[in-house]
Protein backbone atom coordinates (compact mmCIF):
# COMPACT_ATOMS: atom_id res chain seq x y z
CA UNK A 1 0.00 0.00 0.00
CA UNK A 2 1.21 3.05 -1.06
CA UNK A 3 0.59 6.30 1.42
CA UNK A 4 -0.65 9.63 0.23
CA UNK A 5 1.41 12.23 1.00
CA UNK A 6 1.39 13.90 4.88
CA UNK A 7 -0.46 10.80 5.99
CA UNK A 8 -0.62 8.62 9.24
CA UNK A 9 0.48 5.06 8.70
CA UNK A 10 -1.01 2.87 11.22
CA UNK A 11 0.20 -0.43 11.23
CA UNK A 12 -0.97 -3.58 12.94
CA UNK A 13 1.62 -6.11 14.09
CA UNK A 14 -0.01 -9.90 14.01
CA UNK A 15 -1.94 -12.19 14.42
CA UNK A 16 -2.82 -13.20 11.85
CA UNK A 17 -0.77 -10.96 9.73
CA UNK A 18 0.29 -7.27 8.98
CA UNK A 19 -2.10 -4.64 8.95
CA UNK A 20 -2.21 -1.41 7.82
CA UNK A 21 -4.41 1.74 7.19
CA UNK A 22 -3.67 5.37 6.01
CA UNK A 23 -5.23 8.14 7.58
CA UNK A 24 -5.06 11.42 5.42
CA UNK A 25 -3.54 14.68 7.06
CA UNK A 26 -6.27 15.50 9.84
CA UNK A 27 -6.72 18.96 9.28
CA UNK A 28 -6.38 21.04 5.45
CA UNK A 29 -5.35 24.39 7.86
CA UNK A 30 -2.02 22.82 9.07
CA UNK A 31 -2.49 19.90 11.84
CA UNK A 32 0.83 19.70 13.26
CA UNK A 33 3.29 16.57 13.28
CA UNK A 34 5.57 15.39 15.61
CA UNK A 35 5.08 15.62 19.61
CA UNK A 36 1.44 17.07 18.81
CA UNK A 37 0.89 14.39 16.38
CA UNK A 38 2.32 11.80 19.28
CA UNK A 39 0.84 12.81 21.73
CA UNK A 40 -3.29 12.58 19.62
CA UNK A 41 -1.89 9.37 18.74
CA UNK A 42 -1.68 8.70 22.55
CA UNK A 43 -3.84 10.06 24.02
CA UNK A 44 -6.95 8.12 23.78
CA UNK A 45 -4.94 5.04 25.02
CA UNK A 46 -3.09 6.76 27.51
CA UNK A 47 -4.63 4.22 30.45
CA UNK A 48 -2.69 1.03 29.27
CA UNK A 49 0.43 -0.41 30.25
CA UNK A 50 3.60 0.51 28.30
CA UNK A 51 3.10 -3.46 26.52
CA UNK A 52 -0.39 -3.72 25.99
CA UNK A 53 -0.36 -4.55 22.07
CA UNK A 54 -3.41 -1.50 21.74
CA UNK A 55 -1.07 1.02 23.51
CA UNK A 56 0.88 2.52 20.11
CA UNK A 57 4.40 3.42 19.14
CA UNK A 58 4.82 6.50 17.28
CA UNK A 59 7.13 8.37 14.78
CA UNK A 60 6.09 11.41 13.93
CA UNK A 61 8.43 13.78 11.30
CA UNK A 62 6.87 17.61 11.20
CA UNK A 63 5.46 19.10 7.87
CA UNK A 64 8.73 21.05 7.62
CA UNK A 65 10.72 17.50 6.98
CA UNK A 66 12.60 17.14 4.25
CA UNK A 67 12.05 20.44 3.29
CA UNK A 68 14.69 23.26 3.15
CA UNK A 69 13.49 25.08 6.70
CA UNK A 70 16.40 25.33 8.68
CA UNK A 71 16.30 22.98 11.73
CA UNK A 72 13.87 20.62 11.10
CA UNK A 73 15.32 17.73 10.54
CA UNK A 74 14.51 16.31 13.40
CA UNK A 75 11.50 13.52 14.32
CA UNK A 76 10.10 11.79 17.50
CA UNK A 77 9.78 8.76 18.81
CA UNK A 78 6.99 8.40 21.48
CA UNK A 79 5.17 6.01 23.47
CA UNK A 80 3.86 5.70 27.33
CA UNK A 81 8.03 5.00 28.73
CA UNK A 82 8.10 1.76 30.60
CA UNK A 83 11.01 4.03 32.54
CA UNK A 84 8.89 7.30 33.78
CA UNK A 85 5.05 5.50 33.16
CA UNK A 86 4.15 8.78 31.50
CA UNK A 87 3.63 10.26 28.03
CA UNK A 88 7.17 10.15 26.84
CA UNK A 89 8.62 11.70 23.55
CA UNK A 90 12.56 11.31 22.64
CA UNK A 91 13.58 13.62 19.64
CA UNK A 92 15.45 11.77 17.27
CA UNK A 93 18.09 13.25 14.32
CA UNK A 94 19.43 11.66 11.35
CA UNK A 95 17.75 10.73 8.62
CA UNK A 96 14.66 10.06 10.21
CA UNK A 97 12.60 12.92 9.70
CA UNK A 98 13.52 13.48 5.94
CA UNK A 99 12.91 9.59 5.35
CA UNK A 100 9.23 9.72 6.63
CA UNK A 101 8.38 13.19 4.52
CA UNK A 102 10.14 11.18 1.16
CA UNK A 103 7.73 8.65 1.83
CA UNK A 104 4.96 10.57 1.72
CA UNK A 105 4.05 10.12 6.23
CA UNK A 106 3.77 12.47 8.83
CA UNK A 107 3.93 9.78 10.90
CA UNK A 108 3.78 6.00 12.10
CA UNK A 109 2.04 4.41 14.61
CA UNK A 110 2.19 0.87 15.51
CA UNK A 111 0.46 -1.82 17.78
CA UNK A 112 0.08 -4.87 18.45
CA UNK A 113 2.93 -7.24 18.88
CA UNK A 114 4.94 -9.87 16.32
CA UNK A 115 4.92 -13.19 16.41
CA UNK A 116 8.69 -13.80 16.73
CA UNK A 117 11.48 -10.70 16.75
CA UNK A 118 10.90 -9.04 13.50
CA UNK A 119 11.57 -6.13 11.64
CA UNK A 120 9.22 -3.48 9.88
CA UNK A 121 10.38 -2.25 6.92
CA UNK A 122 8.76 0.79 5.26
CA UNK A 123 9.73 2.09 1.45
CA UNK A 124 7.52 4.66 0.20
CA UNK A 125 4.88 4.26 2.64
CA UNK A 126 5.36 0.33 1.86
CA UNK A 127 5.64 -1.80 4.57
CA UNK A 128 6.70 -5.01 4.96
CA UNK A 129 7.31 -7.42 8.54
CA UNK A 130 10.36 -9.24 8.57
CA UNK A 131 11.09 -12.32 10.75
CA UNK A 132 14.43 -11.23 12.30
CA UNK A 133 14.90 -13.60 15.06
CA UNK A 134 18.71 -13.92 14.28
CA UNK A 135 19.30 -10.49 15.06
CA UNK A 136 17.57 -10.37 18.27
CA UNK A 137 19.78 -9.30 21.40
CA UNK A 138 22.86 -8.45 18.81
CA UNK A 139 24.82 -5.24 19.59
CA UNK A 140 23.10 -2.20 17.35
CA UNK A 141 26.10 -1.40 14.92
CA UNK A 142 25.87 -5.15 13.71
CA UNK A 143 22.40 -5.14 13.26
CA UNK A 144 22.80 -1.90 11.11
CA UNK A 145 25.34 -3.22 9.51
CA UNK A 146 23.82 -6.82 8.54
CA UNK A 147 20.79 -4.60 7.18
CA UNK A 148 22.21 -2.58 4.94
CA UNK A 149 19.22 -0.47 4.35
CA UNK A 150 19.73 2.37 2.33
CA UNK A 151 17.48 4.17 4.37
CA UNK A 152 16.87 5.08 8.51
CA UNK A 153 16.94 1.82 11.03
CA UNK A 154 16.18 2.84 14.24
CA UNK A 155 16.79 -0.76 16.59
CA UNK A 156 17.15 -2.06 20.04
CA UNK A 157 20.51 -4.18 21.06
CA UNK A 158 21.27 -6.33 24.01
CA UNK A 159 19.74 -3.95 26.80
CA UNK A 160 15.85 -4.07 25.28
CA UNK A 161 16.38 -8.05 24.94
CA UNK A 162 17.35 -8.86 28.59
CA UNK A 163 14.12 -6.63 29.60
CA UNK A 164 16.32 -2.98 30.83
CA UNK A 165 14.17 -0.28 31.81
CA UNK A 166 16.88 2.00 30.31
CA UNK A 167 16.91 0.35 26.96
CA UNK A 168 17.63 3.21 24.45
CA UNK A 169 15.63 2.87 20.89
CA UNK A 170 19.30 3.36 18.61
CA UNK A 171 19.21 5.86 15.83
CA UNK A 172 20.80 6.02 12.55
CA UNK A 173 24.44 5.00 11.71
CA UNK A 174 25.54 7.31 14.33
CA UNK A 175 23.99 5.70 16.95
CA UNK A 176 22.43 8.05 18.72
CA UNK A 177 20.39 6.65 22.06
CA UNK A 178 17.46 7.94 22.43
CA UNK A 179 16.21 8.31 26.17
CA UNK A 180 13.29 7.26 28.24
CA UNK A 181 13.09 3.32 28.37
CA UNK A 182 11.59 3.14 24.54
CA UNK A 183 13.48 0.25 23.40
CA UNK A 184 11.78 -1.75 26.20
CA UNK A 185 8.59 -0.12 23.78
CA UNK A 186 10.08 -1.95 20.88
CA UNK A 187 10.30 -4.97 22.59
CA UNK A 188 6.78 -5.18 23.61
CA UNK A 189 6.28 -5.39 19.93
CA UNK A 190 8.94 -7.82 19.48
CA UNK A 191 10.22 -5.60 17.32
CA UNK A 192 14.29 -5.40 16.53
CA UNK A 193 14.39 -2.90 14.32
CA UNK A 194 12.02 -0.33 12.13
CA UNK A 195 13.27 0.73 8.95
CA UNK A 196 12.16 3.62 6.78
CA UNK A 197 13.30 4.99 3.50
CA UNK A 198 11.81 7.09 1.33
CA UNK A 199 12.64 8.53 -2.19
CA UNK A 200 9.37 10.72 -3.23
CA UNK A 201 10.06 14.81 -3.26
CA UNK A 202 8.66 16.37 -0.29
CA UNK A 203 6.09 19.32 -1.96
CA UNK A 204 6.28 23.20 -0.87
CA UNK A 205 3.81 25.49 -1.95
CA UNK A 206 5.40 28.50 -2.15
CA UNK A 207 9.33 27.84 -2.51
CA UNK A 208 10.39 31.70 -3.08
CA UNK A 209 8.78 32.38 0.06
CA UNK A 210 10.24 29.73 1.69
CA UNK A 211 13.66 30.70 0.78
CA UNK A 212 13.07 34.33 2.48
CA UNK A 213 11.68 33.15 5.61
CA UNK A 214 14.96 30.60 5.42
CA UNK A 215 17.43 33.18 5.04
CA UNK A 216 15.60 34.69 8.49
CA UNK A 217 16.32 32.30 10.38
CA UNK A 218 19.72 31.44 9.19
CA UNK A 219 20.98 34.80 9.90
CA UNK A 220 19.66 34.58 13.47
CA UNK A 221 21.54 31.46 13.97
CA UNK A 222 24.52 32.74 12.42
CA UNK A 223 24.44 35.82 15.08
CA UNK A 224 24.09 32.98 18.15
CA UNK A 225 26.92 33.23 19.96
CA UNK A 226 25.70 29.47 21.48
CA UNK A 227 25.16 27.90 18.46
CA UNK A 228 27.17 29.20 15.63
CA UNK A 229 30.30 31.28 17.52
CA UNK A 230 33.80 30.27 17.65
CA UNK A 231 33.11 28.30 20.95
CA UNK A 232 29.48 27.43 20.64
CA UNK A 233 27.56 24.54 19.28
CA UNK A 234 28.69 24.11 15.73
CA UNK A 235 32.67 23.73 16.86
CA UNK A 236 32.41 22.07 19.84
CA UNK A 237 28.43 20.65 20.19
CA UNK A 238 26.42 20.35 23.26
CA UNK A 239 29.51 19.59 25.03
CA UNK A 240 30.80 23.37 24.49
CA UNK A 241 27.80 23.57 27.77
CA UNK A 242 30.31 22.01 30.51
CA UNK A 243 32.78 24.87 30.78
CA UNK A 244 29.69 27.25 31.31
CA UNK A 245 28.18 25.09 33.84
CA UNK A 246 31.28 24.81 35.92
CA UNK A 247 31.89 28.15 36.34
CA UNK A 248 28.26 28.93 37.13
CA UNK A 249 28.83 25.82 39.82
CA UNK A 250 25.84 24.01 37.99
CA UNK A 251 28.08 20.90 36.74
CA UNK A 252 26.09 17.84 38.67
CA UNK A 253 28.78 16.01 40.50
CA UNK A 254 29.23 12.87 42.80
CA UNK A 255 25.23 12.22 42.09
CA UNK A 256 24.16 16.02 42.71
CA UNK A 257 26.27 16.38 46.14
CA UNK A 258 28.67 18.81 44.62
CA UNK A 259 28.41 20.92 42.31
CA UNK A 260 31.55 21.80 40.69
CA UNK A 261 33.95 19.43 39.23
CA UNK A 262 37.53 19.59 39.93
CA UNK A 263 38.75 17.93 36.69
CA UNK A 264 36.36 19.73 34.70
CA UNK A 265 39.43 21.08 32.52
CA UNK A 266 40.49 17.61 31.50
CA UNK A 267 37.57 16.29 30.60
CA UNK A 268 35.79 19.38 28.41
CA UNK A 269 34.86 19.70 24.76
CA UNK A 270 38.64 21.38 23.96
CA UNK A 271 40.22 18.08 25.64
CA UNK A 272 37.61 16.07 23.52
CA UNK A 273 38.78 17.98 20.42
CA UNK A 274 42.88 17.72 21.25
CA UNK A 275 42.36 13.87 22.05
CA UNK A 276 40.13 12.82 19.15
CA UNK A 277 39.54 15.37 16.39
CA UNK A 278 36.45 15.05 15.60
CA UNK A 279 34.79 16.11 12.34
CA UNK A 280 31.67 17.98 12.82
CA UNK A 281 28.56 16.27 11.17
CA UNK A 282 24.39 17.39 11.78
CA UNK A 283 20.65 16.48 10.86
CA UNK A 284 19.75 17.15 7.15
CA UNK A 285 18.85 20.98 6.59
CA UNK A 286 21.00 22.07 9.29
CA UNK A 287 23.09 24.81 9.57
CA UNK A 288 24.67 23.94 13.29
CA UNK A 289 25.94 20.82 13.18
CA UNK A 290 26.44 19.00 16.37
CA UNK A 291 27.25 16.20 16.37
CA UNK A 292 30.77 15.12 16.70
CA UNK A 293 32.62 11.86 15.41
CA UNK A 294 36.14 11.04 16.13
CA UNK A 295 38.85 9.99 14.17
CA UNK A 296 38.12 6.31 14.72
CA UNK A 297 33.89 6.97 13.87
CA UNK A 298 32.43 7.10 17.40
CA UNK A 299 30.05 9.56 18.49
CA UNK A 300 31.13 12.03 21.16
CA UNK A 301 29.15 12.38 24.03
CA UNK A 302 27.05 15.83 23.92
CA UNK A 303 26.60 17.55 27.49
CA UNK A 304 24.53 15.04 29.35
CA UNK A 305 26.33 11.82 28.54
CA UNK A 306 29.42 13.81 28.73
CA UNK A 307 28.76 15.05 32.16
CA UNK A 308 27.37 12.62 33.80
CA UNK A 309 29.82 10.09 32.84
CA UNK A 310 33.10 12.19 34.02
CA UNK A 311 31.64 14.54 37.16
CA UNK A 312 28.31 12.79 37.98
CA UNK A 313 30.24 9.28 38.91
CA UNK A 314 33.88 11.36 39.37
CA UNK A 315 35.89 10.64 36.38
CA UNK A 316 38.72 12.33 35.26
CA UNK A 317 39.13 10.10 32.22
CA UNK A 318 37.71 11.86 28.82
CA UNK A 319 38.74 8.48 26.89
CA UNK A 320 36.69 6.53 29.20
CA UNK A 321 33.53 9.34 28.77
CA UNK A 322 33.74 8.83 25.31
CA UNK A 323 34.21 4.95 25.52
CA UNK A 324 31.31 4.18 27.61
CA UNK A 325 29.26 6.60 25.76
CA UNK A 326 29.82 4.39 22.23
CA UNK A 327 29.33 1.05 24.89
CA UNK A 328 26.01 1.74 25.70
CA UNK A 329 24.98 2.63 22.14
CA UNK A 330 26.09 -0.55 21.12
CA UNK A 331 24.26 -2.63 24.08
CA UNK A 332 21.26 -0.23 22.97
CA UNK A 333 21.50 2.03 27.02
CA UNK A 334 20.59 5.51 27.44
CA UNK A 335 23.95 6.64 28.92
CA UNK A 336 22.49 9.59 30.75
CA UNK A 337 19.90 7.06 32.76
CA UNK A 338 22.90 4.60 33.01
CA UNK A 339 25.78 6.76 34.46
CA UNK A 340 22.61 8.31 37.18
CA UNK A 341 21.98 4.58 38.29
CA UNK A 342 26.06 4.17 38.65
CA UNK A 343 26.22 7.36 40.98
CA UNK A 344 23.36 6.63 42.44
CA UNK A 345 25.03 3.19 43.49
CA UNK A 346 28.40 4.78 44.39
CA UNK A 347 26.54 7.09 46.66
CA UNK A 348 24.54 4.40 48.28
CA UNK A 349 27.35 1.74 48.87
CA UNK A 350 30.02 3.94 49.00
CA UNK A 351 32.04 2.09 45.75
CA UNK A 352 34.22 3.92 43.72
CA UNK A 353 33.79 3.71 40.25
CA UNK A 354 37.22 3.15 39.07
CA UNK A 355 37.28 3.36 35.03
CA UNK A 356 37.79 -1.03 34.64
CA UNK A 357 34.83 -1.44 36.83
CA UNK A 358 32.26 1.04 34.70
CA UNK A 359 32.46 -0.63 31.18
CA UNK A 360 31.32 -3.86 33.29
CA UNK A 361 28.66 -2.41 34.91
CA UNK A 362 27.35 -1.28 32.14
CA UNK A 363 27.54 -4.51 30.36
CA UNK A 364 26.06 -5.95 33.37
CA UNK A 365 23.00 -3.38 32.90
CA UNK A 366 22.77 -4.22 29.23
CA UNK A 367 22.53 -8.36 29.49
CA UNK A 368 20.97 -8.84 32.68
CA UNK A 369 23.32 -9.68 35.07
CA UNK A 370 23.94 -9.79 38.44
CA UNK A 371 24.18 -5.90 40.16
CA UNK A 372 23.50 -5.02 36.47
CA UNK A 373 20.30 -6.00 36.39
CA UNK A 374 19.25 -3.68 39.50
CA UNK A 375 20.68 -0.81 37.86
CA UNK A 376 19.03 -1.39 34.75
CA UNK A 377 15.60 -0.56 36.19
CA UNK A 378 16.54 3.29 36.81
CA UNK A 379 17.89 5.29 39.85
CA UNK A 380 14.67 5.65 41.37
CA UNK A 381 13.71 2.03 41.43
CA UNK A 382 17.19 0.44 42.20
CA UNK A 383 17.18 3.53 44.85
CA UNK A 384 13.67 2.28 45.82
CA UNK A 385 15.24 -1.14 46.00
CA UNK A 386 17.89 -0.72 47.94
CA UNK A 387 16.21 1.64 50.70
CA UNK A 388 17.55 4.72 50.14
CA UNK A 389 14.64 6.73 47.37
CA UNK A 390 16.48 9.68 48.72
CA UNK A 391 19.44 9.32 46.55
CA UNK A 392 17.53 8.83 42.95
CA UNK A 393 18.00 12.45 40.84
CA UNK A 394 15.15 11.92 39.37
CA UNK A 395 11.80 13.55 38.33
CA UNK A 396 9.16 11.31 37.26
CA UNK A 397 11.92 8.29 37.97
CA UNK A 398 13.23 9.74 34.51
CA UNK A 399 16.93 10.83 35.66
CA UNK A 400 17.72 14.51 35.83
CA UNK A 401 20.21 15.62 33.14
CA UNK A 402 23.72 18.03 33.15
CA UNK A 403 22.51 21.03 34.60
CA UNK A 404 22.08 20.90 38.74
CA UNK A 405 18.58 23.18 39.38
CA UNK A 406 20.05 24.82 42.43
CA UNK A 407 21.87 26.88 39.66
CA UNK A 408 18.71 28.21 37.99
CA UNK A 409 15.19 28.66 39.69
CA UNK A 410 13.42 28.62 36.55
CA UNK A 411 15.19 25.34 35.41
CA UNK A 412 13.98 23.85 38.62
CA UNK A 413 10.58 24.46 38.10
CA UNK A 414 10.30 23.13 34.61
CA UNK A 415 12.11 19.45 35.52
CA UNK A 416 9.69 19.79 38.13
CA UNK A 417 6.37 20.42 35.86
CA UNK A 418 7.68 18.60 32.87
CA UNK A 419 5.25 16.12 31.67
CA UNK A 420 8.12 13.65 30.79
CA UNK A 421 9.72 13.62 34.06
CA UNK A 422 13.46 15.73 34.17
CA UNK A 423 14.04 17.44 31.24
CA UNK A 424 15.75 20.96 30.41
CA UNK A 425 14.38 20.81 26.75
CA UNK A 426 10.96 21.10 27.72
CA UNK A 427 11.22 24.51 28.63
CA UNK A 428 14.72 25.39 27.53
CA UNK A 429 15.04 27.74 30.68
CA UNK A 430 18.98 27.61 30.59
CA UNK A 431 18.30 29.93 27.52
CA UNK A 432 17.31 32.38 29.74
CA UNK A 433 18.77 31.69 33.37
CA UNK A 434 22.43 30.79 32.10
CA UNK A 435 23.23 31.51 28.22
CA UNK A 436 20.69 35.05 29.09
CA UNK A 437 18.43 34.45 25.78
CA UNK A 438 16.19 35.86 24.34
CA UNK A 439 16.15 37.31 27.60
CA UNK A 440 18.37 37.27 30.82
CA UNK A 441 16.78 36.25 34.23
CA UNK A 442 17.78 36.44 37.73
CA UNK A 443 19.00 32.70 37.72
CA UNK A 444 18.42 32.92 41.75
CA UNK A 445 14.60 34.42 41.76
CA UNK A 446 11.66 32.29 41.25
CA UNK A 447 9.76 35.82 40.60
CA UNK A 448 8.33 35.47 37.01
CA UNK A 449 9.33 31.93 36.17
CA UNK A 450 6.04 30.48 36.77
CA UNK A 451 5.48 32.03 33.40
CA UNK A 452 8.40 32.21 31.78
CA UNK A 453 7.99 28.31 31.97
CA UNK A 454 4.27 27.67 30.79
CA UNK A 455 5.17 30.57 27.70
CA UNK A 456 8.60 28.49 27.15
CA UNK A 457 6.75 25.41 27.22
CA UNK A 458 3.98 26.32 24.68
CA UNK A 459 6.11 27.41 22.44
CA UNK A 460 9.05 24.52 22.75
CA UNK A 461 5.91 22.10 22.23
CA UNK A 462 4.45 23.82 18.71
CA UNK A 463 8.54 24.08 17.49
CA UNK A 464 8.49 20.01 18.11
CA UNK A 465 5.34 19.73 16.92
CA UNK A 466 6.79 21.05 13.55
CA UNK A 467 9.53 19.05 14.32
CA UNK A 468 12.19 21.98 14.77
CA UNK A 469 15.48 21.06 16.71
CA UNK A 470 14.73 23.11 20.44
CA UNK A 471 17.89 24.59 20.22
CA UNK A 472 16.76 26.79 17.54
CA UNK A 473 14.77 28.54 20.30
CA UNK A 474 18.47 30.15 21.24
CA UNK A 475 17.99 31.92 18.47
CA UNK A 476 14.50 32.31 16.69
CA UNK A 477 10.79 32.04 17.69
CA UNK A 478 7.96 30.84 16.69
CA UNK A 479 7.20 34.42 14.53
CA UNK A 480 10.21 33.22 12.51
CA UNK A 481 8.83 29.54 11.88
CA UNK A 482 4.98 30.44 11.17
CA UNK A 483 6.02 32.09 7.58
CA UNK A 484 8.26 29.18 7.23
CA UNK A 485 5.16 27.22 7.68
CA UNK A 486 3.05 28.84 5.91
CA UNK A 487 5.10 28.51 2.76
CA UNK A 488 5.35 25.26 2.90
CA UNK A 489 1.80 24.41 3.64
CA UNK A 490 0.14 27.08 1.67
CA UNK A 491 -2.04 27.76 4.86
CA UNK A 492 -1.27 30.96 6.26
CA UNK A 493 -0.38 30.65 9.63
CA UNK A 494 0.06 33.06 12.50
CA UNK A 495 2.96 32.94 15.49
CA UNK A 496 -0.46 33.03 18.06
CA UNK A 497 -1.58 29.93 15.99
CA UNK A 498 1.40 28.13 16.45
CA UNK A 499 1.60 29.22 20.56
CA UNK A 500 -2.25 27.76 20.64
CA UNK A 501 -0.97 25.08 19.25
CA UNK A 502 1.87 24.47 21.71
CA UNK A 503 -0.25 25.00 24.67
CA UNK A 504 -2.85 22.14 23.45
CA UNK A 505 0.00 20.01 22.98
CA UNK A 506 0.85 20.29 26.61
CA UNK A 507 -2.45 20.18 27.88
CA UNK A 508 -2.91 16.81 26.37
CA UNK A 509 0.20 15.64 27.69
CA UNK A 510 -0.93 17.03 30.79
CA UNK A 511 -4.18 15.33 30.90
CA UNK A 512 -2.74 11.86 29.99
CA UNK A 513 -0.47 11.96 32.48
CA UNK A 514 -3.57 12.53 34.83
CA UNK A 515 -5.02 9.24 33.80
CA UNK A 516 -2.34 7.60 34.88
CA UNK A 517 -2.32 8.96 37.91
CA UNK A 518 0.16 11.98 38.29
CA UNK A 519 -0.83 15.16 40.19
CA UNK A 520 1.15 17.67 41.46
CA UNK A 521 3.03 14.83 44.51
CA UNK A 522 4.86 14.18 40.89
CA UNK A 523 5.63 17.85 40.11
CA UNK A 524 8.35 17.45 42.77
CA UNK A 525 12.25 17.79 43.28
CA UNK A 526 14.66 15.36 45.06
CA UNK A 527 14.39 16.87 48.53
CA UNK A 528 18.15 16.84 48.41
CA UNK A 529 17.86 20.05 45.98
CA UNK A 530 15.95 22.30 48.92
CA UNK A 531 17.87 20.99 52.01
CA UNK A 532 21.53 20.81 50.41
CA UNK A 533 23.31 23.90 49.25
CA UNK A 534 25.83 23.53 45.98
CA UNK A 535 28.99 24.26 45.96
CA UNK A 536 29.83 27.89 45.98
CA UNK A 537 31.57 29.99 43.33
CA UNK A 538 34.84 31.89 43.83
CA UNK A 539 32.43 35.52 45.06
CA UNK A 540 28.90 33.34 44.82
CA UNK A 541 26.55 31.44 47.29
CA UNK A 542 24.67 28.34 45.99
CA UNK A 543 21.83 28.42 48.19
CA UNK A 544 19.44 25.25 48.24
CA UNK A 545 16.45 26.00 47.02
CA UNK A 546 13.68 27.96 49.06
CA UNK A 547 10.76 25.17 49.38
CA UNK A 548 8.01 27.97 50.29
CA UNK A 549 9.31 30.26 47.01
CA UNK A 550 9.45 26.63 44.84
CA UNK A 551 5.76 25.84 45.79
CA UNK A 552 4.61 29.32 45.13
CA UNK A 553 6.21 29.26 41.74
CA UNK A 554 3.95 25.90 41.36
CA UNK A 555 1.26 27.41 42.24
CA UNK A 556 1.43 30.48 39.96
CA UNK A 557 2.38 28.17 36.99
CA UNK A 558 -0.89 25.68 37.47
CA UNK A 559 -2.86 29.06 37.57
CA UNK A 560 -1.30 29.70 34.10
CA UNK A 561 -2.39 26.64 32.88
CA UNK A 562 -5.61 26.12 34.26
CA UNK A 563 -4.98 23.53 36.53
CA UNK A 564 -6.10 22.31 39.93
CA UNK A 565 -4.19 23.13 43.42
CA UNK A 566 -3.21 19.62 42.78
CA UNK A 567 -1.66 19.84 39.14
CA UNK A 568 -4.75 18.19 37.53
CA UNK A 569 -6.89 19.66 34.55
CA UNK A 570 -9.15 21.83 35.12
CA UNK A 571 -13.04 22.07 33.73
CA UNK A 572 -11.81 24.36 30.77
CA UNK A 573 -8.68 22.56 30.08
CA UNK A 574 -10.29 19.14 29.77
CA UNK A 575 -12.05 20.64 26.83
CA UNK A 576 -9.15 21.49 25.19
CA UNK A 577 -7.59 18.52 23.68
CA UNK A 578 -11.09 17.65 22.15
CA UNK A 579 -11.38 20.91 19.97
CA UNK A 580 -9.77 21.79 16.61
CA UNK A 581 -6.07 21.68 16.73
CA UNK A 582 -6.49 25.55 15.00
CA UNK A 583 -9.50 27.70 15.55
Amino acid sequence: MRAKPGAILRVHLGPPGLKTETVPHPSPSGFPGGRGLAVMELFHRAHLPFDDPDMPLCLAAGPLAGTAAPLCGRAVVASVSPLTNTLLDAQAGGRLAVELARSGLLGVSITGRALVPSGLEIVDGRTMLRPCPDLAGLCTPEIFSRLAFPGEVLRVGPAAASGAALAAVVVGQRGEALRGGLGLSFAAKNLVYVAIHGTNPVPVADPARLGHAREDVLRLVAASPALAGGHGFARFGTAALLDLTDSLCMTPTRNFRDTRFAAEKMVNAPALARLFSPRRVGCLACPVPCAKIAHDGRMLPGIDALSHLTALVDNADPRLAVAATALCADLGLDPVSAASALACHAEITGEALFSSRIPGLLGDMAHGRGLGRELAGGAAAYARGRGRPETAMAVKSLELPAFDPRGACGLALSYAVSTKGGCYLRALAIGHEVLRKPVATDRFEFAGKARMVAQSENALAALESLAACPLVFLAASLEEYAPILSAVTGVETTAGELLRIGERVVAAERMANARRGFSAADDDLPARFFTEPGTPGEDFAVPAIDRQAFLAARAAYYRIRGLTPDGLPGAETAREPGRPWTD
